[in-house]
């Protein structure tokens, strides 16, 4: 019985050994603090949404942007011929080079060079208009162009305060010498003569012009 009893307390002591064993919590080695991801998570989302700074209207010095052509001058670089005409006064002009043509003479501009031109003398009368209504002068009158060569490529014809037609008989013997024509009023073919004198070259490019303040049959006023 003696024996019995002490096998009884022995499995009870093992079973308490035991079932403090399973009770003690395990030793665990401390695991380094781990550094928060949430500022290198704000940095790659700062890269993909960021702040823009308020904009500007002005444009910067070294703005490279879009060519604004309304600031473009393609003439600017190219020298104005002396013969262009500065000013269309009522008996004459005032050109580029400080010449002026005066005293109710025409202005015949050829080849760079500026000539006081009476046609009216050649056809002995300063009605130019013909009956029809049409600018009309003899062949006479343009001698000068018969005489230049290389040729003028166009004449351009400033034909008084208003436009009219050229005669047909004006128009063919200028053609016979090669050349072409354009018939404006006086101040509108000044304004032409000066900038395709300009951009094409005096070479290709004359001009003959009656005064603005031209009378029919009278002259210059």
């Amino acid at each position: 019985m003696h024996s019995s009893t002490s096998a009884r307390v022995l499995r009870a002591f093992a079973r308490a050994q035991l079932s403090l064993s399973r009770s003690v919590p395990r030793a665990y080695s401390a695991a380094p603090l781990q550094t928060s991801t949430a500022p290198a998570q704000l940095g790659r989302l700062g890269s993909q949404f960021h702040t823009c700074p308020i904009r500007s209207r002005e444009k910067p010095k070294d703005y490279q942007g879009a060519t604004d052509f309304g600031e473009m001058d393609v003439l600017g670089n190219t020298p104005i011929p002396s013969t262009s005409i500065d000013a269309c006064v009522p008996d004459g002009f005032h050109l580029n080079s400080g010449v002026k043509v005066m005293d109710g003479d025409a202005a015949l501009l050829v080849g760079g060079e500026a000539f006081a031109w009476r046609p009216w003398e050649a056809k002995g009368s300063k009605k130019l208009i013909n009956a029809k209504g049409q600018f009309e002068l003899p062949a006479e009158a343009f001698g000068l162009l018969g005489l230049v060569w290389p040729r003028p490529d166009l004449l351009i014809i400033g034909v008084g305060p208003k436009i009219v037609p050229l005669s047909p008989a004006t128009k063919k013997h200028l053609s016979s010498l090669g050349i072409r024509v354009e018939v404006l009023d006086t101040r509108n073919a000044a304004s032409q003569f000066n900038l395709l004198a300009t951009e094409r070259g005096v070479d290709d490019v004359a001009g003959a012009m009656i005064p603005i303040g031209w009378v029919d049959g009278k002259g210059a006023m």
